[in-house]
């Protein structure tokens, strides 16, 4: 198989989670599996040393900043993350380079028989793919988002130097659990004995005490990311300091570095600041408001897609100047639109859409919702197509206007497709 027929043999004999959803063959909880899998590959786990980044929201920021960072301080540094936008080979990178295709069809190739006689998932796949790639390149060390949840969560089979947990939030919650603390203690699997764990601002009394009991147990140093208590250094020309939750992951990834330095793993405050700007450089990094273009109208694409990922665009969007907003929404079917569609201002023009993917909520059904929330409202429109719905928002918007594309990572990937 060349390349393009390996990939399709993934996602074909392999379907993920992000695609098709909760069931037995895109998501499979337990590392019994990855266990054995990494075990038919020697352990090449074992060979690097890594952070291990959890949480509900920001993994991914959180990850490729300190991926950035540590590129600059001269380190060979591996990245591991999920899900890709428009490239399988975003998942899994080395010093800001993406894996190389023969890579992933001789992975595939070699251990074609075992994926399939073990009933592998997806998401096994990619985290065990990543972990002998790493080995091969013999970096020193990897950044590694969680994929879901964390205790049951592939990564999960690391000894990491340090673990993160950004903050906890319900996302995922058909198998997370439906509040704060079923959530936490899925997080808090990724806490591992004596090894240190970072715990982000956003987090409530309740899980805070109950993060503390848990590293308590396990002899774990815990560290709370305290405002107040800290003192962020000036970060020349940062993209990152105008976008609230950006500021927010950002100062998160400080306080780590700082403990990391206090435990002798040095990282000069000149590669921070270098890390920082060129992170889009180093990481490819992007759909997390993106701007694609700067004005007449100005065009913004943003990943988020779960309650406080919303609250936190929302926050953003006060922030911009513009005459009228229009909002290009999508969403996936498991996502609890009732619980922040509100969030967004009311007066706002609408064009709902669906994702071309399975998983997609169905636009008719999306309908039938967003009409029982708001009863009646002129500005909501409906398509079938994001394509639709996006040359739709264009055609009507002024050259004063402010068009965001939101909702879902299926919708962004769409909307950079037909840029």
């Amino acid at each position: 198989m060349n390349y393009l027929e390996t990939i399709d043999w993934i996602l074909q004999k392999i379907p993920s989670y992000q695609k098709i959803g909760l069931n037995n063959l895109s998501y499979k909880p337990g590392l019994e599996r990855i266990i054995n899998l990494c075990r038919y590959l020697g352990n090449p786990q074992k060979s690097f040393d890594s952070i291990h980044v959890g949480g509900t929201n920001g993994k991914g920021s959180t990850t490729n900043m300190l991926y950035s960072i540590l590129i600059e301080e001269g380190y060979k540094v591996g990245s591991f993350t999920s899900p890709h936008l428009m490239d399988f080979r975003e998942r899994i990178s080395c010093n800001g380079n993406y894996i190389d295709k023969s890579f992933v069809v001789d992975f595939i190739k070699q251990n074609k028989s075992f994926l399939e006689k073990e009933s592998i998932s997806f998401f096994e796949m990619n985290t065990a793919m990543a972990f002998q790639y790493f080995r091969e390149k013999k970096i020193d060390i990897a950044v590694i988002e969680v994929g879901m949840g964390g205790r049951l969560d592939s990564t999960n089979i690391i000894n990491p130097i340090i673990s993160i947990i950004t903050n906890i939030s319900i996302d995922h919650s058909e198998s997370l659990g439906d509040n704060e603390l079923k959530i936490a203690f899925e997080k808090a699997g990724i806490i591992k004995k004596t090894v240190p764990v970072v715990i982000g601002e956003d987090i409530s009394d309740i899980v805070k005490k109950f993060f503390f009991k848990f590293s308590l147990k396990n002899n774990s140093p815990i560290y709370f990311f305290l405002k107040k208590n800290f003192k962020s250094i000036k970060i020349n020309n940062n993209f990152f300091d105008k976008i609230i939750y950006q500021n927010i992951n950002k100062n998160l990834v400080l306080y780590t570095i700082d403990i990391l330095n206090k435990k002798n793993f040095l990282i000069s405050n000149n590669s921070i600041n270098k890390g920082l700007i060129n992170i889009k450089k180093n990481t490819n990094f992007k759909g997390r408001w993106s701007i694609i273009k700067k004005k007449y109208p100005k065009i913004i694409c943003d990943i988020a897609h779960n309650k406080n990922g919303i609250k936190m665009v929302n926050l953003q969007l006060k922030k911009e100047s513009y005459e009228n907003l229009h909002l290009v929404l999508g969403f996936v079917k498991d996502k609890k639109v009732s619980s922040f569609i509100k969030f967004f201002p009311h007066d706002s023009y609408y064009y709902f859409c669906q994702p071309s993917i399975e998983r997609k909520y169905d636009i008719n059904k999306l309908k039938i919702l967003i009409k029982k929330i708001f009863i009646k409202n002129e500005k909501f429109n409906f398509f079938y197509s994001v394509k639709s719905a996006f040359f739709s928002a264009k055609k009507l918007s002024k050259k004063n206007d402010l068009i965001l594309i939101c909702g879902s990572t299926f919708i962004v990937y769409e909307i950079f497709k037909l840029l």
